[in-house]
């Protein structure tokens, strides 16, 4: 048995690796749309492994690689939260807002989208 913080060492490793490949750079000014589609597709395959995870398609090993791991290292709150203040900062509100907005409308929403179609299938 592998301990769970070696699974999530592992997952992140991967996760980190490949967000860096799709965003390796905060953008310099408009909408960061790289940081807006990590967590975007995030959301949504999270939402998904969350379904998943609970009818035990996935076991607690798996979610902790894909899920906590590599999502969790994909996925990313702190640089969405300092590109708000950027934009902010550099006079963009109309653009800080329509960012903020699309993340904190868009992210749940594909999660629940992943959850459903991860229902329909399981189902």
């Amino acid at each position: 048995m592998v301990a769970p913080v070696v699974l999530v060492a592992v997952g992140g490793a991967f996760g980190a690796v490949l967000r860096w490949s799709v965003a390796p750079a905060a953008d310099a000014e408009g909408v960061p749309w790289g940081t807006l589609g990590v967590n975007l597709l995030g959301s949504l395959l999270l939402g998904a492994m969350t379904v998943l995870l609970a009818e035990a398609v996935l076991s607690r090993e798996q979610a902790l690689v894909f899920g906590t791991g590599l999502l969790g290292a994909f996925t990313t709150m702190s640089t969405f939260a300092v590109e708000v203040v950027r934009m902010v900062d550099g006079g963009e509100q109309v653009t800080a807002m329509a960012y903020l907005l699309g993340t904190l409308v868009g992210c749940p929403l594909l999660a629940f989208i992943g959850w459903t179609m991860a229902e329909a299938v399981v189902a």
